[in-house]
């Protein structure tokens, strides 16, 4: 009998632990899609890997270093960006703030939609380097995806409105702060009354690697829901982002072959608010992260050896292609 007893209590006690490992896991995963969306039948759009690469290696050498105590290097990135938002057919805006450390600008390129009073749509990377690392990964990587996704634009006007942003000081010292580039735009679209539809901020987008056991979690046992090789994109989000984080991973899911998975946990656990969709949900706004999780795969981040010929410009391009529902189908009116 009271081996019986001892059975049961070690079979309940294993019951509740799994139970509560299983609760857990999905409060820590987030939405899991189920069922994967038929694919959106687009025209070719023309998305090229070599550009991506030409871009992250021009702000690699041409502007760097890009920390904030070379302003001089930003300012000229800056101006670059401009001009590639320009040619793409934005309509384009410096906007200059400034910190202790002196003046910085965020490059802001817009795209009128048909419904002047919806809310809009903001997608951005931040374009200065943490130190005297070249920021290949982090995060020239993004801003080459963005630059691409608005060269690639469709021609009919969207829904709604989109900003594409080009943030500085998102690294330390600024990180965290309100001297955060992407704080400063979102503080200005409070001010003015503009709604955010979603903002999806860009970071670390291009690294990818199929060896095993490449990836680590920021947390245990996450291994046995998450594929252990890094050769997939994340859409990052805190508890409140589920809504946003399935959209997106939906949408991108229906133009792309990248596998994207999403993970959504307490803002505390490490790498959750890790970019400048940080700002926008300080400030109440919806914000999601898009990253090959950083840390947790590159082994070169935050150093000098973040460098162009270990980014992997194919599967950028497929970021760049999931994006687009994004941008295309999904927001075009009539």
């Amino acid at each position: 009998m009271g081996r019986r007893r001892l059975f049961s209590t070690i079979l309940y006690a294993a019951i509740f632990v799994l139970f509560a490992w299983s609760l857990l896991a999905i409060v820590l995963t987030g939405p899991v899609m189920v069922r994967k969306p038929p694919k959106l039948e687009l025209p070719e759009i023309g998305i090229s890997a070599d550009r991506l690469q030409s871009d992250v290696e021009r702000l690699c050498g041409e502007f760097s270093p890009r920390h904030f105590g070379r302003t001089d290097n930003l300012d000229r990135a800056a101006e670059w960006i401009a001009d590639e938002f320009r040619r793409a057919g934005l309509s384009v805006a410096f906007q200059d703030y400034e910190l202790p450390e002196g003046r910085f600008r965020n490059v802001v390129g817009f795209r009128e939609g048909l419904e002047a009073d919806s809310p809009v749509r903001v997608i951005g990377a931040h374009y200065d380097v943490y130190g005297d690392s070249p920021g290949a990964n982090d995060n020239a990587s993004g801003v080459a995806v963005m630059l691409e996704l608005v060269r690639t634009l469709p021609g009919p006007r969207p829904r709604r409105s989109q900003y594409f942003v080009a943030f500085s000081t998102e690294e330390p010292p600024f990180f965290a702060t309100e001297g955060m580039g992407s704080y400063v735009f979102a503080r200005s679209l409070k001010e003015r009354g503009i709604d955010v539809d979603l903002m999806i901020a860009m970071d670390l987008v291009g690294y990818y690697t199929d060896s095993p056991r490449s990836q680590r979690f920021p947390a245990p046992g996450l291994g046995w829901l998450y594929p252990r090789e890094g050769n997939f994109l994340a859409v990052v989000g805190d508890l409140g982002s589920g809504s946003w984080i399935k959209r997106v991973r939906r949408a991108m899911a229906s133009m792309t072959d990248l596998p994207v998975h999403s993970f959504r946990a307490p803002s505390a656990v490490p790498g959750i608010g890790w970019s400048d969709h940080r700002s926008f949900r300080e400030l109440g706004m919806p914000g999601v992260l898009l990253t090959d999780t950083a840390f947790l795969r590159y082994p070169w981040y935050h150093t000098e050896q973040d460098t162009p010929e270990k980014l992997d410009y194919e599967r950028m391009a497929e970021v760049v292609r999931g994006l687009h529902a994004l941008v295309w189908d999904r927001d075009v009116a009539g």
